[in-house]
């Protein structure tokens, strides 16, 4: 076996009892709504977003912007990619058979580094929005989100596609409050979107560079970033050559409108430049409104995190599940991950993402957004160069949805990605930089000796129909 894999490969495995397949149950409705609440756009505006207002205050909207314009290029790219490759292994999949199995096992590393971490910490964000009915300590209130989490992923995926729906409701509700509040208390005009103002720790005001906007652009390619999981799904979505493309795009369109209407109308409402650049929503919320219609948007947002945490969890099992099918670790590793339980769910591989995750709420994790936003820049960079390979040989003939204006943009994708990269600060490069190196050693020591029945990166064989 080549180090590239020239084609698709059918779901065998190297030795032992045939891996088991997940279940395509979900259509584009169900898978919609999954990948959405995997965005997860209240919890993201409130509790991701106060970072960028804090960074970059008026400029907040046009960086939200400008990101979520490079992530329809992304999104073109895991579209094709993903009806190309329908595995719940998602960007390895699709990288490891395009651009080679060590560029797919970075690619997994970096994707399991964003998954794991961030469910954790947007749980313990869940303390702040519960606050008006009940005091819990953030650990506390993050550990039981996560283990909450865990229960639901262990159920059917249809069955949680209906519980995120519903909490999907109530946090885009909450958001279009919000919307509605900031736009209707508006202090400043439109042009302050256009004109980067921050409030310094003095009190006065300073100017928002280019530089500073690109630096952010990491954390903007984060918020939206959550689309995503339509591939990690695509094994279980019906017609996957179809639908996939479709739930990757409504998705990105969606999120971007729920996030950045009210980033929009938060910039424009905000009583003064110190209080938007403190971030703080729940203050605004309240001095806009009154305390009940405070209590009820922080209640629909801490929702909204548990929301994301049971889409998150179920998203990591996933790709932990198509890891041990597709032989990344050692046997035993291997045969328990891949074990599916009684609802069809991979339910060690749940425990797995679960149990760890809520312990990692006692953990100080000051470092998670910037090490965050590498970590999802590099792998989109890895994701465009797979883009650009992907109408080599057999691949050139299959059937699968095709991005506009191909070479162009995975080029283009490439380009800007890489420029971004270069201008985080280097504590973020030199942590995502040392993980990699470490996942490197795995790769040289272990899995590529064993090449013959290790790393065998595949999809189902009703995949490619």
């Amino acid at each position: 076996m080549t180090d590239t894999l020239s084609a698709p490969q059918a779901l065998a495995p190297a030795t032992g009892p045939t891996p088991q397949k997940l279940k395509r149950s979900i259509g584009v409705v169900g898978g919609t709504l999954l990948t959405l609440s995997c965005v997860t756009p209240a919890s993201t505006l409130f509790v991701v977003v106060p970072d960028l207002f804090s960074s970059l205050g008026t400029y907040t909207a046009l960086t939200i912007a400008i990101g979520s314009l490079l992530c329809i290029a992304v999104a073109f790219c895991y579209s094709e990619l993903g009806t190309l490759i329908p595995s719940a292994g998602g960007e390895y999949a699709m990288v490891s058979t395009m651009a080679g199995r060590l560029a797919g096992w970075l690619v997994f590393v970096l994707s399991l580094l964003v998954v794991m971490i961030v469910p954790p910490v947007i749980a313990m964000g869940t303390a702040d929005y519960l606050a008006p009915v009940v005091h819990i300590p953030a650990p506390l209130a993050g550990a039981g989100v996560m283990l909450l989490a865990t229960l639901a992923g262990l159920l059917d995926l249809r069955a949680n596609a209906w519980i995120t729906g519903i909490f999907l409701v109530l946090e885009v509700i909450a958001a279009g409050v919000v919307a509605v509040l900031g736009f209707a208390h508006s202090e400043r005009g439109g042009s302050a979107l256009v004109h980067g103002s921050v409030a310094s720790s003095d009190g006065t005001s300073s100017t928002v560079t280019a530089m500073m906007v690109v630096s952010g652009l990491a954390i903007a390619l984060f918020i939206t970033q959550g689309f995503s999981t339509a591939v990690y799904l695509s094994e279980e979505l019906e017609n996957p050559r179809r639908n996939v493309a479709r739930t990757v795009l409504a998705t990105l369109a969606i999120s971007t409108a729920v996030i950045l209407v009210p980033v929009i109308a938060i910039t424009l409402g905000a009583p003064d430049l110190e209080a938007l650049t403190s971030g703080d929503l729940n203050t605004m919320v309240a001095a806009w409104s009154n305390s009940a219609v405070g209590t009820f948007v922080s209640l629909c947002v801490a929702l909204a995190i548990i929301n994301a945490g049971i889409v998150m969890v179920i998203q990591n099992s996933r790709v932990l599940f198509a890891s041990a099918r597709d032989k990344a670790w050692p046997a035993p590793i291997n045969n328990a991950l891949a074990r599916l339980g009684r609802f069809g769910s991979p339910w060690v591989a749940t425990l797995v993402v679960g149990v760890p995750g809520a312990a990692l709420c006692f953990v100080n994790l000051d470092t998670l957004y910037g090490v965050t936003g590498v970590s999802v820049t590099a792998m989109y960079l890895l994701v465009a160069v797979a883009a650009l390979l992907c109408r080599r040989g057999t691949h050139q003939e299959a059937p699968a949805w095709r991005m506009p204006l191909w070479p162009a943009i995975p080029v283009l994708l490439i380009a800007v990605l890489m420029y971004i990269l270069i201008q985080q600060e280097t504590e973020y490069l030199l942590w995502t930089g040392g993980i990699t190196a470490v996942a490197t050693l795995y790769w040289a020591l272990y899995l590529r000796p064993r090449r013959e029945t290790r790393w065998l990166v595949s999809i189902p064989e009703d995949a490619q129909s």
